[in-house]
């Protein structure tokens, strides 16, 4: 049989490589630690029922990645006493809103773990892989073969002075800047962004303090990528190429600036209700921050980490194809409810989805870029 099911996660703090925490839930016979889940809902997309199946047995409310993380098996037990295999597709769900009360309030208990202890604490091998994978930069970091080369040469270091001599030599060459700090402060920014844009499409009476957060993270943005231009000036030894650092740093500012224009769109136009289409949008903006942020801290040894680059931005890719199937999906079927009724508000619907899709359209950018350094030097 088929399930879907969503992995809620949130950060702690606004750092870019801030802790990944989990929620789960206990089931409700045996009372295990699962993830919520379900079968498919008639008229509901498969993230979508997956996100209402977090509402009613964890009490959360966010957004729903459409393009789901992966899948695992578990043996599921009929009432009938038998048992039989069971799909799961999962869903990346940012939380943005955990209810008092809910549904099956008395019949769960919900917890938040640490990506490594929601990994021990679930049964299924393939979902604790999953879970693993979702914060791969600590979990693959700890287990790759250039980890542990890494580790025989800070043992050899020890023994030689190797390091010293080469950390007074450091010291001799102009300074190369804090780029990488810089590259992780943007990706915060727009993890931050991302995430009010997404309580932004779910309505609701925050709509102001939402578009204001957006706008104060657009001018955070803007001060790094400005110090980060100031600093390739004059800084002798740069990372990367010089053209490489500022497209990278004007394209990631490029995505939160795309987000204010939604924002503002939001703003002008008085729109209080989000179409489904534009929510899952909103939400496949959230995940590909999210990527976004895995990746910059990886930059620093790019080339050691050259295929997880590959991987992180072949899925970013990825979210921009899936994207404006949603937007083209989402624009035809508004186009058939307004026909010969309200143009304008066909016109406002449009313009939305548009400004959504040219938020997708910058990660994309973020993306190429990366795959140009490493490229270049991976």
């Amino acid at each position: 049989m088929r399930q879907i099911a969503v992995l809620p996660y949130r950060t702690v703090g606004p750092a870019v490589d801030a802790p990944i925490q989990i929620l789960l839930i206990t089931s409700r016979s045996t009372r295990r630690w699962v993830i919520p889940k379900g079968g498919l809902m008639k008229g509901l997309l498969p993230h979508a029922a997956a996100a209402a199946e977090a509402e009613e047995e964890a009490g959360v409310l966010g957004a729903a990645c459409p393009i789901p993380l992966g899948s695992y098996r578990y043996r599921k037990q009929r009432a009938s006493g038998a048992s039989v295999w069971a799909d799961v597709d999962v869903f990346p769900f940012a939380v943005t809103e955990e209810l008092d009360s809910w549904d099956e309030q008395h019949q769960r208990e919900r917890r938040w773990f640490s990506l490594a202890d929601a990994a021990k604490a679930v049964d299924e091998e393939d979902l604790r892989a999953l879970i693993r994978s979702f914060g791969a930069r600590e979990f693959r970091a700890a287990a790759s073969p250039a980890r542990l080369i890494g580790a025989m040469a800070d043992r050899m270091a020890d023994k030689t002075g190797i390091n010293t001599m080469f950390a007074w030599f450091q010291k001799l060459l102009p300074q190369q800047g804090n780029f990488f700090d810089l590259f992780e402060q943007q990706a915060a920014t727009l993890v931050a962004g991302a995430d009010a844009l997404a309580r932004l499409a779910q309505g609701g009476s925050g709509r102001a303090q939402h578009i204001r957060e957006i706008e104060e993270r657009e001018h955070d943005a803007d001060n790094i990528t400005r110090e980060v231009l100031q600093t390739v000036r004059r800084t002798f030894l740069t990372p990367f190429d010089r053209s490489s650092i500022t497209s990278l740093i004007t394209t990631m500012d490029d995505a939160i600036d795309e987000m204010q224009q939604v924002a503002g769109a939001v703003n002008l136009y008085e729109v209080s209700e989000f179409e489904p289409e534009m929510i899952d949008m909103a939400a496949i903006i959230v995940d590909a921050a999210r990527l976004t942020a895995e990746i910059m801290p990886l930059l620093r040894k790019i080339a050691d980490n050259g295929h997880r680059l590959h991987e992180l931005t072949e899925r970013l890719v990825r979210m921009e194809g899936h994207a404006d199937e949603i937007h083209a999906r989402g624009l035809k079927r508004v186009f058939k409810e307004d026909s010969g009724k309200d143009a304008l508000h066909f016109i406002v619907r449009q313009e939305m989805f548009k400004r959504l899709e040219r938020v997708v359209d910058r990660f994309e950018d973020v993306a190429n870029e990366i795959d140009g350094l490493v490229i270049d030097h991976a």
